[in-house]
C-alpha cells in the first residue's frame, strides 16, 4: 500500500515529560537541511514530482488495472509481477519522499500558515494521487493462493515475498474496490484534517507560569523543576488551559475513535485493537500476555517505586506534580549539546565501532533538529524518509540526563533505519513488534555509560532513579495508556463520550498504574488530552512496553554473550521488515509467546529498585 503521507512510526514515548529538561541551553544547536529531499518549499522540484506522481500513478493504473490474475497465471507470471512491484516500489518512494518532506517542513513549525497550507495541499494530492494505485494490492490479494504460490517460485517475485506475506494479511478485510475508494478519498477530510486540527491546537496553547506565556515543551518542563512551588504552579497552568480546552479535545478524540470504529466495522476487525495486531504482526495473544504480566507487576513497579520515591521527599504519598521531581538533595549534571553527542556515540562506540560510524553523519549532515522554538512539534520522533534519501530526528533538547537519554532513543532509530533502508521502500519500515528495539539498546547503552561514570551514592542513586522512572513511563505508563484507549474504544461505541465520561476512565487507570502513593489530585484528570498517540496512532502505546521488555531480554543476553551477539544484533537491524519478529528472535534463544520472557524483562526494572534499595540501606 501507498505509504501515508507522513508516516507517525517511530515517535517516542510520552516521557517524564515529554523530552523533559528545564536547562536553558544557550549555545546554538543543529537544525534540519531537507535539501536531500527537496531545496524549498517553492522550489520547481516539489512542484514537477506532484505532477509526475499523479502521472506515473495513472500510467501505472492503465497499464495493470483489471489484469494481475492473467499474469499470475501466466507461465513467466512470477517474473511479471516481479517487476510490475518494483515499477510500484518507484512510485511508493515517491510519495515517501513528498510525504516525508511536507511533513519534517511542518513540524519546525506547525502555526506557521504558509507551512500549515503547503501540508495540507501536499497530503491532499498525494491522496488524490494514490486513487489511482489503490486497485494494485486490493486486485494483488484477489489473486488465489495456488497460484500465487507457483508464481512466487520465480525469484523476481520471491525478492518481494515478505512484502506479498504482509499485503495478503490484509486479504480477509478488504473490501470492494469502490468502497474502498471512498475511504480512502474521505481519509483527508476525516482523519487528517481532525489530527491536523489537534497539532496545530496543541502547537498554539499557552501557559502562563511566574508571570510568563510558555509553550506546553516548557510548561510540561516544569514538572522536573527541583522547586516544588514551581512544579505546583506548572500543574496548575496545566490544567487550567487544559480545561478551558477541554471540549475542543473531547470533539477531537470522539470524532476520531467513531472514524476508526467505522472503519474497523466496515473492514470485519473484531476487536478495537485487531487491526494495530495486524499491522503490527504480532498475535493478539503475545499482546493479552504482556498487558496482563505488566498489570500485575504494577505493586512491584510503580507502586513500589513511588513509595520509596515519597519516602526519600519527606512525604507520606506524592503529588502528581511530584512524580518526576528530581531527588531531594541532588544536583543534576547538564549537558552541552556537544557532551550529549560525545556521551552517546562513545556508549554506541563501545558496543561496536560500526554503530558509531552508522550514526555520526546524523550530527554532521544537518539530519538532527534540536531546538525548542514556538509552534515546534512537541516531544521527539525519528522520521525514516525513503531509502534515497535518510532518516531525520525531532528533538526538544533542553540540557539534562532524560534529554541525552532522548537522543540516544531517537538516535537508535536512526541507526535501525539506516540499516534497513537497503531492503527498498517497501521492505525497510519495521513493524512495532521491533521498531523499538535498537532505540531502547541505545538508551540502555547510554545509560550503563553514564551509571559508570557515577562516582558516589548519591549520583549513583540519582542515575538509578531517572533510569526506573523512565522505565516506569516506558512499561507501566504505556500499557496503562494502552488499557485507557481500550476504554474509549469500548464506549464510544453506545455513544458520545462527554469531557467528563472521558476523564474519569484516564483517572481510573491511572490510579490503578500509579497505585497509591501518588495522590491525582485536582486537574490531573484532564491530562490525557495532550497525548498525541491517541489522536495519531491509536493503541500505539504497547510497542514502547513490548520494546523495552524484549530490550531487557536482549541486553540480558548481551551481558553473557560470547563472542558473535553484535553481528546477530545488526542482522536483526538489518532486517527491517523482511522478517517475523520470532524468526529474528530465535538466535538470541528469546521467545515472545513465552510468558517467561515477560517476566524476564519486567526483572531487570525490579532489579534496579532492588538496587535503589540496597543503596537506601547503605546510606
Amino acid at each position: 500500500m501507498i505509504r501515508a503521507p507522513f508516516p507517525s512510526s517511530s515517535v517516542s514515548p510520552v516521557r517524564a515529560p515529554a523530552a523533559a529538561g528545564g536547562t536553558a541551553v544557550a549555545e546554538r544547536l543543529p537544525e534540519w537541511d531537507l535539501s536531500a529531499l527537496y531545496p524549498s518549499m517553492d522550489g520547481p522540484e516539489v512542484a514537477a514530482d506532484l505532477v509526475r506522481v499523479a502521472e506515473e500513478s495513472k500510467a501505472f493504473e492503465a497499464a495493470w488495472k483489471g489484469k494481475l490474475a492473467d499474469i499470475a497465471a501466466a507461465p513467466d507470471g512470477g517474473a511479471r509481477l516481479g517487476r510490475i512491484i518494483a515499477d510500484y516500489e518507484v512510485l511508493d518512494e515517491l510519495y515517501g519522499r513528498l510525504g516525508s518532506f511536507a511533513g519534517l517542513v511542518y513540524s519546525v513549525d506547525t502555526s506557521d500558515a504558509r507551512r500549515s497550507k503547503f501540508y495540507g495541499d501536499v497530503q491532499q494530492k498525494l491522496t488524490d494521487a494514490g486513487l489511482a494505485l489503490l486497485f494494485f494490492t486490493l486486485e494483488f490479494n484477489r489473486i488465489e493462493d495456488d497460484v500465487l504460490e507457483a508464481a512466487l517460485k520465480d525469484p523476481a517475485l520471491a525478492h518481494y515475498e515478505p512484502w506479498v506475506r504482509d499485503v495478503r494479511l490484509g486479504r480477509p478485510h478488504q473490501l470492494d474496490d469502490e468502497i474502498e475508494r471512498l475511504f480512502s478519498e474521505k481519509a483527508s477530510t476525516s482523519w487528517s484534517s481532525w489530527s491536523r486540527l489537534f497539532d496545530e491546537t496543541v502547537s498554539s496553547l499557552s501557559f502562563e507560569i511566574g508571570g510568563e506565556s510558555m509553550t506546553i515543551e516548557a510548561a510540561l518542563d516544569r514538572l522536573s523543576n527541583p522547586d516544588e512551588a514551581v512544579r505546583r504552579e506548572a500543574a496548575a497552568a496545566l490544567a487550567k488551559t487544559f480545561k478551558s480546552n477541554l471540549r475542543l479535545f473531547s470533539l477531537i478524540f470522539n470524532t476520531l475513535v467513531k472514524d476508526k470504529e467505522i472503519h474497523d466495522r466496515w473492514h470485519h476487525y473484531p476487536e478495537v485493537d485487531s487491526w494495530r495486531h495486524q499491522s503490527n504482526r504480532v498475535e493478539p495473544e503475545v499482546v493479552a500476555a504482556l498487558v496482563t504480566a505488566v498489570r500485575e507487576a504494577f505493586p512491584r513497579l510503580s507502586h513500589r517505586y513511588y513509595a520509596l520515591k515519597a519516602k526519600w521527599m519527606g512525604k507520606e504519598r506524592l503529588e502528581h506534580w511530584d512524580r518526576n521531581a528530581p531527588l531531594p538533595s541532588t544536583v543534576e549534571r547538564t549537558f552541552t549539546w556537544d557532551e550529549a553527542r560525545d556521551t552517546v556515540l562513545s556508549a554506541y562506540e563501545r558496543f561496536s565501532p560500526e554503530m558509531r560510524r552508522i550514526a555520526e553523519p546524523f550530527f554532521r549532515g544537518g539530519w538532527i533538529d534540536a531546538p525548542i522554538r514556538p509552534g515546534k512539534a512537541t516531544g521527539a520522533f525519528a522520521h525514516p524518509t525513503v531509502p534515497s534519501a535518510h532518516p531525520y530526528l525531532l528533538l526538544n533538547y533542553q540540557g539534562r540526563v532524560r534529554d541525552v537519554m532522548t537522543l540516544a532513543h531517537e538516535l537508535g532509530h536512526g541507526v535501525h533505519q539506516v540499516l534497513a533502508a537497503p531492503n527498498g521502500s517497501l521492505m525497510a519500515p519495521t513493524p512495532l513488534t521491533l521498531a523499538e528495539t535498537a532505540s531502547v539498546f541505545g538508551e540502555m547503552l547510554t545509560f550503563r555509560a553514564l551509571l559508570a561514570e557515577a562516582k558516589d551514592k548519591t549520583a549513583r542513586k540519582a542515575m538509578l532513579a531517572s533510569k526506573v522512572e523512565d522505565m516506569i513511563n516506558t512499561v507501566v505508563r504505556q500499557i496503562a495508556f494502552y488499557t485507557f484507549e481500550k476504554k474509549v474504544h469500548l464506549a464510544r461505541r453506545e455513544g458520545e463520550l462527554t469531557p467528563e465520561a472521558i476523564s474519569a476512565l484516564w483517572m481510573d487507570v491511572q490510579a490503578e498504574s500509579l497505585g497509591p502513593s501518588i495522590h491525582l489530585g485536582e486537574g490531573y484528570e484532564t491530562y490525557w488530552c495532550y497525548i498525541s498517540h491517541f489522536i495519531h496512532s491509536p493503541f500505539y502505546v504497547y510497542a514502547y512496553a513490548y520494546g523495552d521488555c524484549l530490550v531487557n531480554s536482549l541486553y540480558s543476553v548481551y551481558e553473557h554473550a560470547a563472542e558473535g551477539f553484535q553481528e546477530k544484533y545488526f542482522d536483526l537491524l538489518k532486517a527491517g521488515g523482511t522478517k517475523h519478529y520470532s524468526e529474528l528472535l530465535a538466535p538470541f534463544g528469546l521467545d515472545a509467546k513465552d510468558p517467561a520472557f515477560w517476566s524476564k524483562g519486567l526483572s531487570v526494572i525490579e532489579g534496579l529498585i532492588d538496587e535503589l534499595e540496597a543503596l537506601e540501606q547503605d546510606a
